[in-house]
């Protein structure tokens, strides 16, 4: 990825470190602990007001948002995992405020910071971000909510949404795999996976059927696996596959493949860019669980639309 611009970090007048404690909780004194170091590296490094945001509830996130357009902050840090960083860039955006904006990983999925390659020692963190290389890091919305990272509708996207708040912030991780073994039990163990999709792209005519669709903005799924090498955070496209398969077997064959990032391996599945995608369930009432970047947020029937404007970001 290649910086559009640069900009002198030394002409910003307010900054602001928002924090969010409930990301990667497992983690919590040690994220602490950097983002402290952080804090004090910027106020003695900058010209410029540097303030801490305490995220003690993710219902304070729009208060937050209004603070920081109020106070015409020049540059944001988000301290937090991939659901932060969407949640608090969307109340921006909401308010069409744009200031600079940049991640520290501190949640438990990560993958806008993995793909810019983030480090987490403070020191190397602020080495790089006073540096003040900018990418236009594009987003995308479904259904009217932003997402970052990546949309799914099917077997995964199933798994998020039966995953429990309480589960999600005691497990971590491992409430996933719970889940994701129980409602295999419950959908498969019998009978093949029933729900059925039809997905357009771009508005063409031609529909096409699949089991489960994955929706990448980032090259990476799931934390670590590289699904899509051609997508990035900063292209403005989407990258979609389908995966037509609805037996036990297709479903282990599919996990299999992602776990090898070798997609390309079953011809099967289809995978094409595109910039607007339409997603539609055929079984039941219409109505599925959609997820974006972690959570369960909106459901089918689908459209997924990249946006124009892209965010300004510091890595």
């Amino acid at each position: 990825m290649k910086p559009a611009q640069r900009v002198d970090v030394q002409q910003f007048k307010k900054v602001f470190i928002l924090f969010n404690r409930y990301s990667g909780k497992q983690l919590f004194a040690t994220n602490a602990a950097r983002i402290n170091q952080i804090f004090k590296l910027l106020k003695e490094k900058l010209n410029a007001q540097v303030e801490m945001l305490d995220v003690r509830y993710f219902e304070q996130m729009p208060e937050l948002a209004r603070q920081v357009a109020e106070e015409q902050c020049d540059w944001v840090i988000i301290a937090g995992g991939d659901g932060t960083i969407r949640a608090f860039v969307e109340d921006l955006l909401r308010l069409d405020f744009h200031p600079y904006i940049s991640v520290f990983p501190a949640g438990t999925v990560n993958l806008i910071a993995k793909e810019l390659g983030l480090s987490r020692e403070p020191e190397r963190w602020v080495h790089r971000a006073l540096q003040g290389f900018v990418y236009d890091f594009y987003t995308a919305r479904a259904n009217g909510n932003l997402f970052l990272t990546v949309a799914s509708v099917g077997f995964d996207s199933l798994v998020v949404d039966n995953v429990g708040f309480m589960e999600k912030r005691l497990l971590n991780k491992f409430a996933y795999f719970l889940t994701g073994t129980q409602t295999m039990r419950k959908e498969l163990l019998f009978s093949h996976w029933k729900y059925e999709f039809a997905v357009r792209f771009d508005d063409e005519e031609e529909w096409h059927s699949a089991a489960s669709v994955i929706v990448g903005k980032s090259r990476y799924y799931a934390g670590r696996f590289n699904l899509f090498q051609e997508a990035a955070i900063t292209s403005p496209n989407l990258y979609v596959a389908l995966f037509p398969g609805r037996s036990r077997a297709d479903l282990l064959k599919y996990a299999s493949l992602i776990t090898l990032e070798g997609l390309d391996l079953d011809r099967s599945i289809l995978r094409r860019p595109a910039r607007t995608v339409e997603i539609r369930c055929l079984t039941d009432d219409g109505e599925f669980p959609v997820e974006l970047d972690g959570d369960a947020v909106t459901a089918t029937p689908l459209v997924l639309r990249m946006e124009a404007e892209p965010v300004r970001l510091i890595p």
